[in-house]
């Protein structure tokens, strides 16, 4: 009884479908004349589609602290004397493994947008050049005049920027770290990174590029080798306040040598002057050894702390195009003007027999 029911319910199915394919033999002149359309509606959204224009920066990072060498060695035998010069092992917070990341924050795209560059001879922010490259304005309430007058000028203090000023400029960074800026890695094990940035203005794709690679490369820098650079920065101070002691004190033996002349040998109370500056001349000799000494294994570290981000490819113009031909959008509209009727014809006719 089961397969009795079975078998009618495939042959019920068989007819169904060939009672559909019959159908839709009936109404071919519509389905051609809806692919014809969708295929004319392709060519034209191809037509009005802007290009894609991609910047690509490659780089490589060289971090003399991740992978030892000479530096290390000359680090290994300071501390083996007693000598602390700072420095560890470790890459910290802001390590290779982290630039990557570092591309994404939106501090640093922020800061990338408001940097100055110079299109068709005039000066302006990145933020400013994306407004109008996306006609951003257009799209805006007309009747809110205060977003329309929002601007970004050049070299303007970033902690005085109003509400909506910072408004903006996160909406900006945000869809730009999202749809527009890409960030590859091939092999984890290889330092080498690419950055692109797509977008439909071939100049801000390249100028947004090669800030953003400028921008981070400069925070890099300069936060990885803070620690280092401040010890060389004390180190040098207190070495230039003992040379400048020690020369005082050199004088001051000297002067007190030129009092002593011709006077009764005899008495020895006049040597006492020039024997207390002598004294001072020896202990200043000593702590400017040592300060000096100092100051170059610091002046080491600093160079094994300083990371360095080598850009190796650069964007250049004409950028990497990407556009729709026209073929393919044919093809796709035709398809799926076709493909969407059959679907409506069908399921106007399935909805028409349940109500029969």
């Amino acid at each position: 009884m089961d397969q009795s029911s079975d078998e009618i319910t495939l042959k019920e199915l068989i007819i169904k479908l060939k009672e559909g394919y019959n159908y839709l033999k009936l109404k071919w002149l519509v389905i051609v004349l809806a692919g014809i359309l969708g295929g004319a509606i392709g060519i034209l959204y191809t037509w009005l589609q802007k290009p894609v224009y991609t910047a690509v920066t490659t780089y490589a990072l060289d971090d003399e602290k991740s992978n030892g060498g000479g530096l290390g060695g000359a680090l290994g035998l300071a501390s083996s004397l007693g000598f602390d010069v700072g420095g560890s092992g470790a890459n910290g917070a802001f390590g290779a493994s982290n630039l990557m990341e570092l591309l994404h924050s939106r501090s640093l795209i922020e800061k990338t947008l408001l940097s100055e560059v110079v299109v068709e001879g005039k000066q302006m922010t990145l933020a400013d050049f994306y407004i109008d490259v996306n006609e951003l304005r257009k799209k805006w309430p007309a009747d809110k005049k205060e977003l329309l007058q929002v601007h970004f000028p050049v070299e303007a203090d970033r902690d005085g920027f109003t509400r909506l000023q910072d408004s903006v400029l996160g909406s900006i960074s945000l869809n730009v770290d999202k749809n527009q800026l890409n960030i590859l890695q091939k092999d984890k094990k290889v330092s080498i990174g690419t950055i692109e940035v797509r977008s439909t203005n071939e100049q801000f794709s390249k100028l947004f590029c090669d800030n953003l690679i400028k921008e981070v490369t400069e925070f890099y820098v300069a936060t990885k080798s803070q620690k280092a650079r401040s010890n060389v920065t004390i180190l040098q101070k207190q070495t230039d306040s003992i040379r400048a002691e020690l020369n005082n004190a050199i004088t001051g033996v000297a002067a007190a040598n030129d009092n002593t002349y011709n006077l009764n040998p005899v008495l020895s109370i006049h040597k006492v002057p020039a024997a207390k500056r002598q004294v001072d001349v020896q202990a200043n000799t000593a702590i400017l050894t040592q300060l000096v000494t100092n100051l170059e294994l610091a002046k080491v570290t600093l160079l094994k702390e300083t990371p360095l981000i080598q850009v190796i490819d650069k964007p250049i113009l004409p950028l990497k195009k990407e556009k729709t031909s026209k073929l393919i959008g044919l093809i796709i509209g035709g398809f799926l003007g076709g493909g969407v009727t059959i679907l409506f014809l069908i399921s106007k006719r399935f909805f028409k027999n349940i109500i029969a």
